[in-house]
């Protein structure tokens, strides 16, 4: 099987992983930089998820009740961050539940 590169000359599969790495920095760097089908949708999904999951956080800490699911969602986006780089490398192109769909439509927009 040969080896499909990206625009960068990567692997589309590490283009894609490295597009999570630092969440929406990279995000950004990638779909500025590759036109491979696979890396934008990457690409954008770490931006939507994890611009979102920051802006929760952030909501939640304003409150002092709620303030407490903080580090719960930490968690559960660290262990999400994994789970996108793993499906990322692996050539998976896996749609986080809500957010995937919303950064595919995104990633054909633009």
């Amino acid at each position: 099987m040969a080896e499909t590169k990206s625009t960068t000359g990567l692997k589309k599969e590490t283009a894609g992983a490295i597009a999570y790495v630092l969440g929406p920095i990279t995000g950004v760097l990638m779909l500025v930089l590759e036109k491979d089908p696979f890396v934008r949708f990457h690409a954008m999904q770490s931006i939507v998820v994890f611009v979102g999951l920051f802006a929760l956080q952030w909501m939640l800490g304003l409150t002092i009740i709620l303030a407490i699911l903080v580090p719960l969602v930490g968690i559960v986006s660290f262990i999400l961050w994994l789970m996108c780089i793993y499906k990322a490398w692996t050539g998976e192109e896996w749609e986080v539940p809500f957010a995937g769909k919303f950064a595919r439509q995104l990633v054909k927009k633009a």
